[in-house]
Formats: structure tokens, sequence, C-alpha cells
């Protein structure tokens, strides 16, 4: 799996769930539970994975969602 988004954005990554979901693209939301450690403070990110077969996809998928710039790899 390949990084998709990397954000502490919980609002970007519920909506990207959504998105992926919705379109039938396998993802993997990675650092959740470190994030939580942390004590919910936004300070470490948590990753958006998805398959190598399907990353190109997904990335159209986001760009035409408006979901871009700095966040998406």
């Amino acid at each position: 799996m390949i990084e998709l988004l990397r954000t502490n954005d919980a609002v970007v990554i519920s909506f990207v769930e959504s998105l992926l979901r919705d379109a039938g693209i396998n993802f993997l939301v990675a650092d959740q539970n470190m994030s939580i450690m942390e004590g919910s403070l936004g300070v470490l990110p948590r990753r958006v994975l998805v398959t190598e077969e399907q990353a190109e996809a997904a990335r159209k998928l986001l760009k035409d969602a408006g979901v871009a710039g700095d966040q998406l790899r």
C-alpha cells in the first residue's frame, strides 16, 4: 500500500474515507491509534493508504472532489 494523504484534520480524513468507500476503493487509515494515544491534540497526522493498483483512481477522485494541495501525495 502507498500513502495517498497525510493530515491531522479529522474532517478531511472522514471526507476522504467516505469518497473512497463510495467509489469502491480499498484503503487503510494508518496512525489512528497514535493520534488517540497522544491525547487527540491533532499533533500526529494520520495517513490514508491505498493499493498501488488503485492509487491513480484515488488521486483523481480526491482532486475532482477538491481534496488536493499539500496533503495529497
